[in-house]
Parts: C-alpha cells; sequence; structure tokens
C-alpha cells in the first residue's frame, strides 16, 4: 500500500505541510508513522480525503450552470487570448491547471472573452491517459 510523506500530501493537496499536520492533529486526515517514527500517511486514507474534500469545495459553490453531461468542469480566469481571422486560442489558468482550448473567433465575440473574465470549461474527452508519478507515494 502507498504511503505519503507530510510534504508529499501538501503538494497532492496543493496545501502547506503546515495545513496537513493540522488536519491530522484534528483528527481530519488519518495519519500514523513509519518504522523510523516519521509521520506517513496511507495511499487510501488520502484519497477518501481527496474525494471528501473535493465534494465540500463543490457543495459551496451555487449551480448557476445549466444541467449537463459534462463532469469535468474547471472555472478560471482567462490569461491570454489569440485571436486571428477563423481560430482563437484561449489560456485559461484554474488553481494549478493551465487549460489551453481553440475555439472560433465567433465563440470568442459571442461569449465576449477578454484576459480577466472569468470562464468555465468544460472537457469531455473519450480517451483519457493516466502516467503513475515516480516521486510521490511509494
Amino acid at each position: 500500500m502507498p504511503t505519503y510523506s507530510i510534504g508529499q500530501a501538501a503538494r497532492l493537496l496543493r496545501v502547506s505541510p503546515e495545513t496537513v499536520r493540522r488536519w491530522a492533529d484534528a483528527g481530519r486526515l488519518p495519519m500514523g508513522r513509519d518504522g523510523s517514527g516519521n509521520r506517513m500517511i496511507d495511499g487510501v486514507g488520502l484519497a477518501r480525503f481527496a474525494e471528501e474534500r473535493a465534494a465540500d469545495d463543490l457543495r459551496g459553490v451555487p449551480d448557476e450552470a445549466p444541467p449537463t453531461s459534462v463532469r469535468n468542469a474547471f472555472t478560471g480566469i482567462v490569461t491570454a487570448l489569440t485571436v486571428d481571422d477563423v481560430v482563437a486560442r484561449v489560456e485559461i489558468q484554474s488553481g494549478p491547471h493551465l487549460l489551453v482550448s481553440l475555439v472560433t473567433r465567433e465563440a470568442v465575440e459571442e461569449l465576449d472573452l477578454a484576459v480577466g473574465v472569468t470562464v468555465t470549461a468544460r472537457v469531455k474527452s473519450t480517451s483519457v491517459h493516466v502516467d503513475r508519478s515516480q516521486r510521490a507515494g511509494s
């Protein structure tokens, strides 16, 4: 079973190591010790915590969007916009994620897109590739 150090868990959860320690001390994140006495988080517990935290985050967001079958929604801010005669390249920063989309010039005009505008990028794909990181977990 994979285990994670406080620092590794913090990087995966996009918070500081101190936040991970506080969650563990408060009993929100199960933590044990390895053979050397270092605090470790088991991978299953960390995965469960990440899912619960994501669900809690979604509960606080009002459902302003119409119903959709697309479940991967990234709310962010437009950081770059390159428009030519037919196509536009839109860069969106959503937390730690940079999304780049090619859309029509007409779509940019209809949505009134510009740098600094808040948008939601919805991603639906028939093929998703997942690579295992060699740095995180053991």
